[in-house]
Protein backbone atom coordinates (compact mmCIF):
# COMPACT_ATOMS: atom_id res chain seq x y z
CA UNK A 1 0.00 0.00 0.00
CA UNK A 2 1.67 3.34 -1.08
CA UNK A 3 1.12 7.35 0.17
CA UNK A 4 1.04 9.65 -2.51
CA UNK A 5 5.06 10.63 -3.04
CA UNK A 6 3.94 14.08 -3.88
CA UNK A 7 3.37 15.19 -0.54
CA UNK A 8 6.76 17.91 -0.82
CA UNK A 9 5.48 19.16 -4.01
CA UNK A 10 2.08 19.69 -2.93
CA UNK A 11 3.49 21.79 0.34
CA UNK A 12 5.57 23.82 -1.70
CA UNK A 13 2.40 24.83 -3.40
CA UNK A 14 0.68 25.80 -0.13
CA UNK A 15 0.85 29.44 1.71
CA UNK A 16 3.18 28.84 4.24
CA UNK A 17 1.64 31.65 6.53
CA UNK A 18 -0.87 34.26 6.21
CA UNK A 19 1.06 37.01 5.85
CA UNK A 20 2.57 36.11 2.63
CA UNK A 21 -0.77 36.14 1.24
CA UNK A 22 -0.16 39.53 -0.24
CA UNK A 23 3.66 38.88 -1.53
CA UNK A 24 3.82 38.75 -5.06
CA UNK A 25 7.19 37.33 -5.20
CA UNK A 26 6.76 34.95 -2.67
CA UNK A 27 3.95 33.82 -4.26
CA UNK A 28 6.07 33.07 -7.56
CA UNK A 29 8.51 31.57 -5.66
CA UNK A 30 6.28 28.92 -4.80
CA UNK A 31 5.25 28.58 -8.03
CA UNK A 32 8.16 27.91 -9.52
CA UNK A 33 7.72 24.30 -8.36
CA UNK A 34 5.25 23.82 -11.24
CA UNK A 35 7.95 23.90 -13.72
CA UNK A 36 8.41 20.01 -12.78
CA UNK A 37 4.98 17.96 -12.63
CA UNK A 38 5.32 14.93 -10.64
CA UNK A 39 3.71 11.46 -11.69
CA UNK A 40 1.48 9.18 -10.11
CA UNK A 41 0.93 5.16 -11.16
CA UNK A 42 2.10 6.61 -14.99
CA UNK A 43 -0.50 9.85 -14.76
CA UNK A 44 0.33 13.49 -14.21
CA UNK A 45 -0.18 15.32 -11.47
CA UNK A 46 -1.99 18.66 -12.93
CA UNK A 47 -3.15 20.89 -9.93
CA UNK A 48 -4.80 20.46 -7.06
CA UNK A 49 -8.07 21.24 -6.02
CA UNK A 50 -8.91 24.96 -5.66
CA UNK A 51 -10.98 24.26 -2.18
CA UNK A 52 -9.52 20.63 -1.05
CA UNK A 53 -6.13 21.28 -2.09
CA UNK A 54 -6.07 17.60 -3.44
CA UNK A 55 -3.32 16.55 -5.54
CA UNK A 56 -5.34 16.15 -9.11
CA UNK A 57 -4.60 13.40 -11.74
CA UNK A 58 -5.06 13.53 -15.47
CA UNK A 59 -6.90 10.22 -16.90
CA UNK A 60 -5.87 9.44 -20.23
CA UNK A 61 -9.56 9.25 -21.82
CA UNK A 62 -12.71 11.28 -21.18
CA UNK A 63 -15.01 9.54 -18.84
CA UNK A 64 -19.21 9.72 -19.54
CA UNK A 65 -20.96 8.53 -16.08
CA UNK A 66 -23.55 5.14 -17.05
CA UNK A 67 -25.02 2.56 -15.09
CA UNK A 68 -21.93 0.27 -16.02
CA UNK A 69 -18.98 2.17 -14.64
CA UNK A 70 -21.24 3.82 -11.67
CA UNK A 71 -21.46 0.23 -10.80
CA UNK A 72 -18.07 -0.62 -11.43
CA UNK A 73 -17.01 1.87 -9.21
CA UNK A 74 -19.18 1.09 -6.43
CA UNK A 75 -18.11 -2.57 -6.63
CA UNK A 76 -14.19 -1.32 -6.33
CA UNK A 77 -15.26 0.92 -2.90
CA UNK A 78 -15.22 -1.93 -1.20
CA UNK A 79 -11.76 -2.89 -1.95
CA UNK A 80 -10.63 0.29 -0.10
CA UNK A 81 -12.73 0.52 2.57
CA UNK A 82 -14.66 3.43 0.96
CA UNK A 83 -18.95 3.75 -0.31
CA UNK A 84 -19.70 6.12 -3.05
CA UNK A 85 -21.62 9.05 -2.33
CA UNK A 86 -22.80 11.09 -5.55
CA UNK A 87 -22.59 14.92 -5.49
CA UNK A 88 -21.91 17.12 -8.74
CA UNK A 89 -19.44 14.10 -9.00
CA UNK A 90 -18.77 10.72 -7.22
CA UNK A 91 -16.17 11.01 -3.71
CA UNK A 92 -15.04 7.75 -2.52
CA UNK A 93 -15.31 7.83 1.25
CA UNK A 94 -14.06 5.95 4.56
CA UNK A 95 -16.60 3.86 5.85
CA UNK A 96 -15.30 4.60 9.16
CA UNK A 97 -15.77 8.84 9.55
CA UNK A 98 -16.76 9.32 6.02
CA UNK A 99 -13.18 10.72 5.04
CA UNK A 100 -13.17 11.84 1.32
CA UNK A 101 -10.07 10.21 -0.44
CA UNK A 102 -11.05 10.31 -3.83
CA UNK A 103 -12.98 12.22 -6.30
CA UNK A 104 -13.93 11.77 -10.14
CA UNK A 105 -14.52 14.49 -12.31
CA UNK A 106 -16.28 14.07 -15.40
CA UNK A 107 -15.46 17.02 -18.10
CA UNK A 108 -16.41 17.10 -22.21
CA UNK A 109 -12.66 17.37 -22.40
CA UNK A 110 -11.03 15.46 -19.52
CA UNK A 111 -11.16 13.34 -16.19
CA UNK A 112 -9.77 14.02 -13.22
CA UNK A 113 -9.37 12.04 -9.94
CA UNK A 114 -8.24 13.72 -6.80
CA UNK A 115 -6.82 12.45 -4.32
CA UNK A 116 -5.97 12.69 -0.16
CA UNK A 117 -2.27 12.47 -0.90
CA UNK A 118 -2.30 10.97 3.49
CA UNK A 119 -4.69 8.17 2.36
CA UNK A 120 -2.70 4.80 2.80
CA UNK A 121 -3.62 3.20 -0.22
CA UNK A 122 -3.52 6.29 -2.45
CA UNK A 123 -1.56 5.32 -5.55
CA UNK A 124 -3.19 1.67 -5.66
CA UNK A 125 -6.52 3.47 -5.84
CA UNK A 126 -5.37 5.56 -8.59
CA UNK A 127 -4.42 2.67 -10.44
CA UNK A 128 -7.31 0.84 -9.88
CA UNK A 129 -9.78 3.89 -10.51
CA UNK A 130 -7.43 4.18 -14.06
CA UNK A 131 -8.72 0.44 -14.78
CA UNK A 132 -12.13 0.69 -13.74
CA UNK A 133 -13.04 3.66 -15.26
CA UNK A 134 -11.54 2.96 -18.69
CA UNK A 135 -14.23 3.31 -21.54
CA UNK A 136 -14.61 0.05 -22.86
CA UNK A 137 -13.42 -0.07 -27.25
CA UNK A 138 -15.23 1.07 -29.39
CA UNK A 139 -15.03 -1.13 -32.48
Amino acid sequence: MTKLTVGPWVAAQKLPSKDLALDRLAFLERSRTRATTPTVAGLPLIGMGGSCGKPCFALPYTLIWTDANTRALEQLAPAFGCFVEYGVYPHLKLHDGGQEVAAVQDWTTCATVYLRPGYRQAEELLTRLLETLRPPVQG
